[in-house]
């Protein structure tokens, strides 16, 4: 498996070495999440959850799934580069929620900065509210940066249970207008099948080019293990020392990943483990604004500007030259242990791919997302290997 979007060590020692010539350099405190190069492929995917009472076990499917939805892309390509994956993130529903604003939150907007996802997603908790799936689809349509590339994969994924049509916004009309911005919406109706569409959930998915798609919330995920994983697992410990952490935020970032490995080991028996240690070892997993390894692969990024108070204690007494090549051996180290991760999880696909077909189990939130998102990305001529 390839990993383009990785520098190896020589190619991050050319970046490096030519930074003092690049004019006007990004401050530390600016840093932000971005393409790795601007004709990367994009993938934007906004994900909207019912936090009503009921849904329990929908958030319990989605905080330990996020990692294999991300995943899927590994191996995509589009015009033969992997494309990024950005997330959103909203909940609905819930009656601790704002009334003027239709019971919704946007939690995140168009992110990749997948550890604060998952840390939101590990937080959320449900109580009894009304459900406007309209109103949700409608504030996802409107306040997000989407891409206005004909070729980016766009899609809202909806999941609830309440009748699609409840609230002041049209809910037709809200998929009519995501649609003619080239936004897919994709209906998962938490419940049976003939409920949703007495529901209208079907109607929405039809209005905006989606899927309609049923789950069981309340399913636990079932996480095929397979003789790859405690390897890959125990790859995550050497795969954290590489992490560079600098700037103001440099403490509270290393403690959310942290703690974002440990909530995905809580999960361990659903697979977020194993799916979270793979993301970590792709391009999706991206942490310039934290990470000094991940920030020295952006050609505007400077580490001679880097305050001598915004680095880690090892790097304080080093001279500019003495950095450079650190973050070179840091980056080296990064590079080897993403490729062994990788590799296993080809093998892993392998078995898991075989011993699946063995039984057949109800719909779950990421097997049903991502039976959508393949079909419809492959329209977008993003292709995955065989």
């Amino acid at each position: 498996m390839k990993t383009k979007h990785i520098l190896t060590a020589a190619a991050l020692t050319a970046c490096i070495a030519t930074a003092k010539e690049i004019p006007n350099p990004a401050p530390v405190a600016e840093v932000a999440v971005v393409n790795a190069t601007p004709d990367t492929p994009v993938v934007q995917i906004a994900v909207l959850l019912d936090t009503s009472s009921s849904m329990s076990g929908l958030i319990e499917q989605a905080k330990t799934q996020l990692w294999k939805l991300v995943n899927e892309f590994i191996t995509a390509k589009q015009d033969g580069k992997t494309p990024i994956v950005q997330v959103a993130l909203y909940e609905y529903g819930k009656s601790s929620l704002r009334a003027e604003e239709n019971w919704i939150r946007q939690i995140q907007p168009l992110t990749r900065d997948l550890d604060k996802i998952s840390e939101d997603l590990f937080a959320l908790t449900t109580n009894g509210g009304d459900e406007y799936c309209g109103a949700v689809i409608q504030r996802a349509t409107q306040d997000l940066a989407w891409d206005a590339n004909p070729k980016v994969y766009k899609a809202i994924f909806i999941a609830g249970n309440e009748p699609f049509t409840q609230g002041p916004v049209d809910s037709k009309k809200s998929c009519q207008n995501a649609i003619a911005k080239g936004i897919i919406v994709n209906t998962i109706h938490c419940g049976s099948e003939s409920q949703g569409i007495a529901g209208n959930w079907n109607q929405g998915a039809l209005l905006a080019d989606g899927k309609y798609l049923v789950i069981d919330q309340n399913q636990a995920i079932v996480h095929i293990e397979a003789p790859q994983d405690k390897e890959i697992v125990k790859l995550n410990e050497e795969l954290n020392k590489t992490y560079i952490s600098y700037g103001s935020k440099a403490a509270e970032s290393k403690m959310r990943q942290s703690m974002q490995d440990s909530n995905a080991a809580a999960k361990a028996e659903s697979g977020a483990q194993v799916q979270r240690v793979i993301s970590k070892a792709s391009a999706n997993y991206c942490n310039n604004a934290w990470d000094l390894v991940d920030a020295c692969k952006q050609k505007d990024f400077d580490i001679s500007k880097v305050k001598e108070a915004d680095l880690p204690e090892e790097m304080k007494k080093m001279s500019v030259d003495e950095r450079k090549a650190y973050i070179v051996k840091k980056t080296a180290e990064r590079d080897e242990i993403q490729k062994k991760v990788l590799t296993l999880n080809k093998e892993r696909e392998a078995y898991v791919s075989a011993k699946r077909k063995e039984s057949a189990k109800t719909d779950t939130l990421d097997t049903a997302m991502v039976k959508a998102l393949r079909t419809q990305a492959e329209k977008k001529g993003i292709a995955w290997e065989k």
